[in-house]
């Protein structure tokens, strides 16, 4: 019975205590959830397609994969001659870039070898290369992008943001 009551008295503080956080510190509702902005599926396969279709124009094959704020796959694009490491890649860059909320072009910069997130290249899903971009509208992060196939990670990187470009005014809110 002592055990019960001390779980009991234990429990009634930490609500205690998470109201006086939440009232002192202006977190907001006590209502235990928020709400968030997603990607539609429609909005994710435009961005996808744009960044294929900027790719192709430049004579380049490749892979397009757009990720969800939770690095979910929501689209991945191969064009015809895309190298078959591409999906990988591009779906690695995307995760990459919306997990760490940074282009991986920026990631690759931080994580060189000496520096303190050096560590962070260890993770088999990282992929600190360029061609992964962060989608962010408002504040808010909806997902990432990535492209895989073009010859250097400058080329992908222009391939992704033309995908971000076709979307942005669908995006901003």
């Amino acid at each position: 019975m002592a055990f019960k009551e001390f779980i009991r008295s234990a429990m009634l503080a930490a609500i205690a205590f998470s109201g006086m956080v939440s009232t002192s510190w202006g977190a907001g509702t006590s209502e235990g959830t928020f709400a968030v902005k997603v990607l539609t599926p429609e909005t994710a396969a435009t961005a996808a397609q744009a960044a294929l279709a900027h790719c192709r124009k430049a004579g380049h094959q490749v892979a397009v994969a757009v990720v969800d704020r939770s690095g979910v796959l929501q689209v991945l694009l191969r064009d015809r001659y895309a190298g078959a490491h591409t999906v990988d890649f591009a779906t690695q860059k995307a995760w990459t870039a919306a997990s760490f909320r940074m282009s991986t072009a920026a990631l690759a910069t931080e994580t060189q070898a000496g520096k303190s997130m050096s560590g962070m290249r260890a993770n088999p899903r990282v992929l600190a290369i360029g061609g992964g971009q962060v989608i962010e509208a408002g504040g808010s992060l909806l997902g990432g992008i990535g492209v895989s196939g073009a010859p250097g990670g400058d080329a992908d990187d222009a391939c992704a943001m033309a995908g971000l470009r076709a979307i942005a005014d669908a995006i901003e809110f």
